[in-house]
């Protein structure tokens, strides 16, 4: 796990990859991003396709310059399929 960016509104944490085999014999393997909303208090686990897609996008936009209101912009449009709400223990 490792937070890859961190602003007043939003939170993203990396989850790497776990390789390996399942009880069923098919290849396992998890990892993505957890996008939080501060102000929504609302979280989303992306993986897949869609991790791949929200990382590709996040390099376009640091690739022009790193610039907080277009980032979070970016990651909003994410954030609108959060359903799971931030508890905090």
């Amino acid at each position: 796990m490792q937070m890859l960016y961190n602003s007043v509104s939003f939170t993203v944490v990396a989850f790497e990859a776990i390789a390996g085999e399942g009880l069923d014999g098919l290849p396992l393997s998890h990892g993505g991003y957890e996008i939080v909303d501060k102000f929504a208090r609302k979280g989303i686990f992306i993986q897949g396709e869609l991790a791949l897609s929200f990382q590709q996008g996040v390099e376009a936009l640091v690739a022009l310059g790193p610039d907080e209101e277009a980032l979070d912009d970016y990651i909003a449009g994410y954030t609108l399929l959060a359903q799971h709400p931030v508890v905090l223990h």
